[in-house]
Parts: C-alpha cells; structure tokens; sequence
C-alpha cells in the first residue's frame, strides 16, 4: 500500500469513535453481509454515480485491503449514468491515491492504492454487465437513489447509509474542503465496517 494512503488510513483508524452509534448500526449491516455471503459483493449507489458511490467501492477495496481481509469484490452504479466527477479524483489524489484517467465524456479512471491492487471507475448503472447481476449487497449512498429504486434487481440484501452529497459546496471557496471531509467521512465508516469482520 501506498505510503501516503496507509498513513491516512492509520490516522483514521483512530477516528472510528467519531462515528455515531446509529451509523455504527447502520455500517454493521456491511459486517453482517460480509461474514454471510457467499459472494462478499457490494455495489454501492447513488443517483448519477459520480461522487459517493465511487467513493464507497474504492474505500470498500482499499479498507479490505488494509485490514488484511480477501475475497471482497466491490463496485458501484447508479440508477443513472453521467460521468466520475473531477472533484472526487482530486480528493482522491490528494489522500495519496494514483488515478489515471482517460479522455472522453465517461472517462474511465485507474484507481490505485498499492502497486498491485487498484479499481477501474467509470459511471453507469448498477445494472451494468460490469458489476454483479444477483447476490450482492446494494449499499444506497444517497437518498434520492434509495427511494427513486425501490427494488434493486438482484440484490441479496440492502443497506441504506446515506451520505451528504459534495457537490453542495461545487465552485465555492470551501470545494476542498467539502470534498475531503466527505472521503474522510466514508473512508472512516468504511474502514469501520470492515474492521470488525
């Protein structure tokens, strides 16, 4: 794991009494399907799939990761398909993360937090043939998306755990600031989550 990126993760490791006991039952749902499944799949989404979700499947990886723990497979969609915002690669590139994106309106991006282990992102729906078609976990990031998609075709079991979405602060001169917050904030949960498997 990068250097960067374990330091952050070591830093928030001590943060995990930040998170409130109804998240912490909210984030034991993760647990619970983790140590259930057969699959070990969670697809975390969000309306657009452009700013939470991405964050929850590259954390969900990364936290495994950390923690030691294999078998994971994480991924993301949405109930629409737009594009990764720039913002959130930024966030990402400034916790210490290598991202290496490619042109276009859709661009799909290399996310890295080690050498050897990363995740391509991209924006599309939860239904796409990229992510899992039955057995997964739907992890609804946003409330627009969990009660726009009331039924998630193939999902096993769903979780809501809404976070607030960045884009409030988009072109504001507290971006940064949002946006980091809010990748610390699913970062630490996520790190939560897994930790107690």
């Amino acid at each position: 794991m990068f250097d960067a990126v374990r330091t952050y993760l070591d830093q928030i490791a001590l943060e995990l009494d930040q998170i409130p006991a109804e998240r912490k039952a909210m984030l034991d749902g993760l647990t619970e399907f983790y140590c259930s499944s057969p699959t070990k799949a969670f697809n975390f989404i969000c309306t657009h799939n452009s700013r939470r979700s991405h964050l929850g499947q590259i954390w969900g990886a990364a936290a495994c990761d950390y923690h030691g723990i294999s078998r994971i497979a994480s991924f993301s969609g949405g109930t629409q398909a737009t594009a990764m915002n720039p913002r959130i690669v930024a966030a990402l590139e400034r916790v210490g993360f290598e991202v290496v994106g490619s042109p276009g309106e859709n661009p799909r991006y290399a996310v890295r937090w080690s050498d050897e282990a990363g995740v391509t992102c991209w924006s599309k729906t939860y239904a796409d043939p990229a992510n899992p078609a039955s057995g997964f976990c739907a992890v609804m990031t946003c409330t627009d998306a969990d009660e726009d998609c009331p039924v998630v075709l193939g999902a096993a079991a769903r979780i809501a755990l809404p976070f607030i979405d960045p884009k409030v602060s988009d072109d504001t001169p507290s971006e940064a600031l949002t946006y980091d917050a809010r990748c610390r904030q699913i970062a630490r949960e996520i790190l939560y989550a897994f930790g107690q498997v």
